[in-house]
């Protein structure tokens, strides 16, 4: 038996995989218009504005205002937040780094990412800032690239974390894994079973069967993993201050390879950069 209660994966058939794309799909180029987008004096939530339009005006229903006592399309969380960031009235200035985690539902089914970026471009980032979001994103795609059927989804964690440590020896750091938030499972609802934990876990995990659609979503820190919540009850910080990222994909597994849900060409250029077979999807 699996960590989290369960020994298997759920299986997604291709009809249900397809209508998770619609939903993938509508969450990348809802990312993609807001990294676009993004510039030094607008709002957080000038961004969640844009974001909600943008989902509402191609079919879809911002998932995250479906959790309870959440009214917003996106979390938004900057330099020292980690995850579940409030849009709200906070400017934002050239070299801050932002995190953008964004969900829509479409025909009841979901898709779920998040981006890290610097407003103002890479050009106005520190050179560590630019590191952590570039070896985070590295990271999920270990991730990513762990999956296979009849695999054991604790691997996707073991590659995270493999990924992430050695990025830091070259950097010449140690990288804070964030433990107490993780990835999940993903379909009918945005969170559902199994959790996908971002770092080595020991024993068994649950195993991926085909069909199998799950959210990787490694949180990284510069200095310390350690996190509290604000009195907002929402915005995960890092005690120490130090600054943080987060990357996240939905994913569809298959004998026939791998299918990043939220990634505009379904994560094809980025699975064969690493070796890994692409699996088309039929469109809905």
């Amino acid at each position: 038996m699996g960590m989290f209660s369960r020994d298997r994966c759920e299986g997604r058939t291709p009809e249900q995989l397809a209508m998770m794309r619609t939903a993938g799909l509508l969450v990348g180029r809802t990312l993609d218009l807001l990294a676009t987008s993004v510039q030094p004096g607008m709002t957080t939530q000038d961004l969640d504005a844009l974001a909600e339009a943008h989902i509402r005006d191609h079919g879809g229903v911002p998932n995250f205002q479906l959790v309870p006592g959440y009214r917003h399309t996106l979390c938004t969380s900057v330099n020292a937040e980690i995850v579940h960031g409030i849009p709200g009235g906070r400017v934002l200035e050239a070299g801050d780094l932002l995190s953008i985690d964004c969900g829509a539902e479409v025909a009841g089914w979901n898709g779920d990412a998040a981006i890290s970026l610097v407003v103002g471009g890479r050009e106005a980032a520190s050179a560590a800032d630019l590191e952590l979001i570039d070896d985070t994103e590295a990271s999920l795609w270990a991730g990513i690239g762990a999956l296979r059927v009849g695999g054991d989804l604790y691997d996707v964690g073991a590659a995270v974390e493999d990924s992430l440590t050695e990025a830091g020896r070259r950097r010449g750091r140690e990288y804070g894994i964030v433990e107490d938030y993780v990835g999940h499972g993903i379909g009918t609802s945005m969170h559902m079973d199994p959790q996908v934990p971002n770092y080595r876990v020991s024993g068994r995990g649950p195993r991926v069967v085909e069909g199998t659609t799950i959210c990787i979503e490694p949180m990284v820190t510069l200095g310390d993993q350690d996190n509290t919540v604000l009195e907002d009850e929402w915005t995960v910080v890092t005690k120490d201050g130090s600054r943080a990222a987060h990357w996240e994909h939905s994913v569809a597994v298959t004998e026939a390879g791998l299918h990043v849900l939220t990634a505009l060409d379904g994560g094809e250029q980025r699975l064969a950069a690493l070796g890994l077979r692409y699996a088309a999807l039929a469109p809905a």
